[in-house]
């Protein structure tokens, strides 16, 4: 198996929050949204379907679990899931808590604006609680 390596495109736009079983977990920069992007720890895999079936049904069990968290710590109104992938091709999975108040609602988040990017004081913050809250889950390991 070639060794893992993320997508410039996706270092550059993410704050690192802790690995999963399969994913890496990363914080999208933009302080409007609370965004998660989970990204599948395989090389030269751009679409859910070249995963094998174990790795597809974690890929959805992590995007679900962090979905649910997400929705906790920011309190959310309405979870939004997807992977595009149009302009990054490695595969990855974005998890955003969508809000009736954020600047995109009830439109997507893409194109709209420009980001925010996270103070350093409240990034330290939520990677903080994100980072505590993920050890709870029972699917996590170190």
């Amino acid at each position: 198996m070639t060794p893992f390596s993320l997508h410039p495109q996706l270092d550059a736009d993410t704050h690192f929050v802790a690995d999963l079983p399969l994913c890496t977990v990363r914080l999208m920069n933009d302080a409007r949204y609370p965004w998660l992007v989970l990204i599948p720890r395989r090389d030269a895999i751009r679409e859910i379907y070249e995963l094998d079936s174990s790795a597809q049904q974690q890929l959805w069990q992590e995007t679900t679990q962090l979905g649910e968290l997400l929705m906790t710590v920011s309190g959310g109104e309405k979870l939004n899931i997807g992977a595009l992938g149009n302009m990054v091709p490695q595969l990855h999975m974005h998890v955003i808590a969508r809000r009736s108040d954020d600047a995109a609602w009830p439109g997507p988040v893409w194109g709209v604006g420009t980001a925010e990017p996270h103070d350093s004081e409240a990034l330290t913050v939520l990677v903080d609680t994100l980072r505590m809250k993920i050890a709870e889950l029972p699917s996590y390991s170190y």
